[in-house]
């Protein structure tokens, strides 16, 4: 199932509450506020703080 990126338009990072990028080719979506990614698993994104990476690099 694939991400639908209408949903970018009502979804926000649950941290600080920004606004959220989608990165296609990893199925990740990422807070550049927070330098935090959240994965999307089957379609579905994990908005959990528990499951975030810190965003590498710039």
């Amino acid at each position: 199932m694939a991400f639908d990126t209408k949903l970018l338009e009502i979804i926000a990072c649950p941290v600080c509450k920004g606004k959220l990028e989608f990165n296609a080719a990893e199925q990740t979506l990422t807070c550049k506020g927070d330098r935090l990614v959240y994965p999307i698993d089957d379609g579905i994104p994990v908005l959990l703080e528990n499951r975030a990476t810190e965003m590498k690099g710039e």
